[in-house]
């Protein structure tokens, strides 16, 4: 009776391997569909975008390239289109950035390596968390209201190049915090591990070993923060920025000691978006043209500050792999 039993199972305990391999490659058919239909929609989703981007350079370059010489460049807006310049536009923009660059990265590089590597794991930690994942996704408008009702009616600072700075720093700094916190995260835990090994302490692993590693992508986070940051028009608008403006801030550098001026901080400015909505805003063509011409600009300056980015991050990666 027992070789009986055995003798039926037999077939089935063959075909049992046989059914495995056939759910198997059942299996590894729909995977492979489901990597290709996703595949196509990334391809999809990549060609529609770069498509909408080279359509605006295009039209704006078709529309605004001829308009870009030196005297452009040079000159201050004039209310003959022909004439017009964006000097103190582009100055301005460069000053404002270089403050929010200034109060921005440092603070937030700080911020992020104090909450991964330093701040206790509790509730009170996690609402921070929270709360900066949101700032990152709050509406520009409500920063500028912010800095209107707390630097400029509040601590009376006025509409000057610091308060630009310091809303659009408030602006990116939880992109800077985020994106320094996912940095230092990739760091292997060997690196930290090995640290530990050799005698260092905290400090030492997180200045000597953490943060060189975590530089590429640090820098990263700060130069899309501030590539945002380049083209906001609601913040600085909402403080008080000018429309038109004749005239450039005090220079940062003078031939007397201390050799630098920082009378410029609290100058009246302009930037480059606010200049293209000046423009655009007028019924004439020739302004349109200038409008154009001053969007070309801003994209080749973040282009530009994207391209330091990456050369950057690159030196420093052959650095830690050396």
């Amino acid at each position: 009776m027992t070789t009986q039993i055995q003798t039926e199972l037999t077939p089935m305990q063959a075909a049992a391997p046989e059914n495995e391999q056939e759910r198997d490659r059942i299996i590894a058919r729909k995977s492979r569909r489901s990597d290709w239909f996703f595949a196509a929609g990334g391809l999809i989703v990549l060609f529609l975008s770069m498509g909408l981007l080279l359509a605006l350079l295009f039209d704006l370059g078709f529309s605004g390239a001829s308009r870009i010489d030196f005297e452009f460049l040079t000159s201050f807006p004039s209310r003959r289109a022909e004439d017009a310049g964006i000097l103190s536009a582009w100055v301005g923009t460069t000053l404002v950035m270089i403050v929010t660059a200034i109060l921005s990265v440092p603070l937030g590089v700080m911020a992020g390596i104090y909450l991964e590597e330093y701040a206790p794991k509790n509730w009170v930690t996690t609402l921070i968390d929270i709360n900066i994942s949101n700032l990152a996704g709050v509406p520009s408008i409500i920063y500028g209201l912010l800095a209107l009702g707390l630097f400029v009616y509040m601590f009376d600072m006025g509409s000057t190049v610091l308060v630009a700075g310091m809303v659009l720093a408030l602006l990116i700094l939880p992109v800077v915090i985020v994106s320094t916190r996912e940095a230092v995260r990739s760091i292997p835990q060997i690196t930290k591990e090995g640290a530990y090994g050799i005698g260092a302490d905290k400090w030492q692993t997180v200045a000597h070993y953490i943060l060189p590693a975590a530089r590429p992508g640090i820098l990263t986070g700060a130069i899309v923060g501030l590539s945002r940051a380049v083209g906001e028009t609601a913040p600085v608008i909402t403080i008080g920025a000018l429309t038109y403006i004749a005239f450039l801030p005090n220079s940062p550098l003078q031939s007397e000691f201390p050799f630098l001026n920082f009378d410029w901080l609290n100058s009246a400015f302009t930037v480059m978006p606010i200049q293209m909505f000046n423009w655009l805003s007028r019924p004439q063509t020739d302004f349109h043209i200038n409008a154009a011409a001053t969007g070309l600009v801003l994209i080749i300056m973040t282009l530009l500050m994207n391209l330091i980015a990456i050369v950057i991050r690159y030196r420093l990666r052959r650095q830690n792999v050396a």
